[in-house]
C-alpha cells in the first residue's frame, strides 16, 4: 500500500499520478475548448443547417466547460492534500517568484472562466444548451439580459488571462527542456523517477499577487459593463390611443422552440385602445385594436437576429398591428377576439381567447394565441422546417385596465 500511494500522491520532489493526469487533462480541455469557442463564434447561420451546427459547436464548447469547472474543483482539492514538490532551482528568486503566480494565475483561471461562461448562459433564454441531465439554471441566477452581459464579459476577460498564463506556463516549460536541461518538464511526464532536491517553503505573495490581478479584472469588469440606462438614441415610443379602458400594467410575450427548447420573450412597447361594454346584451362586446413596436422586442440571445430581415425585419416593418372584435365566450369570464394581424406586411386572421376577471371599473385579462410564423413571410427563407425554428410562436398577453372616467 505504500507503494501505491506514493505513485498516486506527491512528494516533495515529485508529482504523483493523480496530479499528473489532472494536469495534462485540464491542458487537453483547454487546448480543445479556446479554438472551439473561436469557430463556433464566427460559423455563419444564414441557412437552417448552418444554425444548427453553430448550435452544436457551442454546445460541445458549453458542456466542455462545465467538465473543467469540476476537473478544476477536483484537481485544487487534490492538490490541498498533498504536498507540493518544491523548484528546482529555488536560488533564482524571481523565475521562482513568477513561475508561482502563474501557477495561482491558471488555477484561479479554470474554474472562473468555465463559472462566469455559466452564469452567462443561466442568465440568458436561448439557444445551444449544455448537455446534460441537470438542466440549464443556476439557483439565484435571474435570466436577466444585464446579468449576462456583465458576466459574458468578464467571461471573454478572464479567458484572455487564462490563455496569457496558459502561454507563459508552456513558455517556461520549454525553457527549462530546451535552455537549462532540467526535470522541470519531466517530472510532470509518466514514470519519471523522483529529483533529488532540498525541500523549500513556498511563499504566499504569488498567491496573493494572483488574486490582486483577478480582483482588479473584476472591477473593470463591472466598470465597464453596461449601467442599464437609456440608450443614446432611444427609439421612439408608441403614441397611446384614444380608450375605453385604460392599460395599467401588463406584458405581451411570445414563445418559440428553437432545437427543441422554449426560447421566450416578450415586446417592451405596444398600446391597446379598447372599447368594450360588459353588460352589452349580444354576443359582440366591444373591440380592440393593439399596435407593437417590433423594434422593442427581447428574445433572450436570440434578440439581434429576431429583428433582421428573415424574421421580422424591424427596420423596414417597425410596427405590427392586431384589430379585432370582442364576442362573449361558451362560458363565463371568456371572450374571443377575432380579427386580423398585420405583421411584416402580411395581413391574416388570428383569433385570441381569453379570460376576464372583473372588479368594479378594473378588469385584468389573460389570453394565448398560437400563430404560423410562415404565415408572415418569418423565417421562410433559410428556416422552411422545424428542426431549428418550430412553425408555431405563442403569443401570451397579460393586462390589468381600469375604466377611462
Amino acid at each position: 500500500m505504500p507503494i501505491l500511494e506514493a505513485k498516486l500522491g506527491n512528494s516533495v520532489t515529485t508529482y504523483g499520478a493523480v496530479a499528473k493526469l489532472f494536469h495534462w487533462l485540464t491542458a487537453l480541455l483547454i487546448v480543445t475548448i479556446y479554438p472551439l469557442g473561436l469557430v463556433a463564434n464566427d460559423w455563419p447561420y444564414d441557412t437552417s443547417a448552418q444554425l444548427a451546427a453553430k448550435a452544436t459547436l457551442f454546445s460541445i464548447h458549453k458542456t466542455l466547460g462545465i467538465t473543467v469547472f469540476f476537473v478544476a474543483l477536483l484537481r485544487i482539492l487534490w492538490a490541498l492534500s498533498q504536498p507540493k514538490p518544491g523548484p528546482l532551482h529555488a536560488d533564482r528568486k524571481v523565475e521562482t517568484w513568477l513561475a508561482e503566480l502563474v501557477h495561482w494565475l491558471l488555477y484561479i483561471s479554470i474554474v472562473l472562466v468555465p463559472l462566469t461562461g455559466w452564469i452567462d448562459h443561466a442568465a440568458t433564454t436561448g439557444f445551444a444548451p449544455i448537455w446534460w441531465p441537470l438542466g440549464q439554471d443556476l439557483p439565484f441566477v435571474p435570466k436577466s439580459e444585464a446579468v449576462a452581459h456583465l458576466f459574458g464579459g468578464l467571461h471573454n476577460l478572464f479567458t484572455n488571462l487564462l490563455l496569457g498564463a496558459f502561454v507563459l506556463h508552456v513558455a517556461g516549460a520549454v525553457k527549462h527542456q530546451v535552455i537549462d536541461r532540467d526535470m522541470t518538464l519531466k517530472r510532470m511526464l509518466p514514470g519519471t523517477a523522483a529529483v533529488a532536491m532540498t525541500e523549500t517553503p513556498h511563499s504566499y505573495t504569488p498567491v496573493l499577487a494572483a488574486f490582486a490581478i483577478f480582483a482588479a479584472a473584476v472591477a473593470f469588469g463591472f466598470a465597464s459593463a453596461p449601467d442599464g440606462g437609456s440608450p443614446a438614441d432611444p427609439a421612439p415610443q408608441l403614441a397611446a390611443q384614444p380608450s375605453d379602458w385604460t392599460v395599467q400594467d401588463g406584458t405581451l410575450g411570445l414563445a418559440v422552440n428553437l432545437f427543441g427548447a422554449p426560447v421566450k420573450g416578450s415586446f417592451a412597447d405596444w398600446t391597446a385602445s379598447i372599447a368594450f361594454d360588459p353588460d352589452a346584451p349580444g354576443p359582440d362586446m366591444g373591440s380592440v385594436t393593439v399596435d407593437i413596436a417590433i423594434p422593442s422586442l427581447t428574445l433572450g440571445s436570440v434578440t439581434a437576429d429576431a429583428l433582421k430581415p428573415e424574421f421580422f425585419d424591424a427596420d423596414t416593418y417597425p410596427t405590427a398591428r392586431y384589430v379585432a372584435a370582442i364576442r362573449a365566450g361558451e362560458t363565463e369570464n371568456t371572450y374571443l377576439a377575432e380579427g386580423m394581424l398585420t405583421l411584416k406586411g402580411v395581413e391574416k386572421p388570428v383569433t385570441l381567447p381569453f379570460t376576464l376577471g372583473l372588479d368594479g371599473d378594473t378588469a385584468a385579462m389573460n389570453g394565448i394565441a398560437s400563430i404560423n410564423r410562415r404565415d408572415f413571410g418569418i423565417g421562410t427563407k433559410s428556416y422552411g422546417d422545424e428542426k431549428t425554428v418550430a412553425f408555431e410562436v405563442e403569443v401570451d398577453i397579460a393586462l390589468t385596465a381600469s375604466r377611462t372616467k
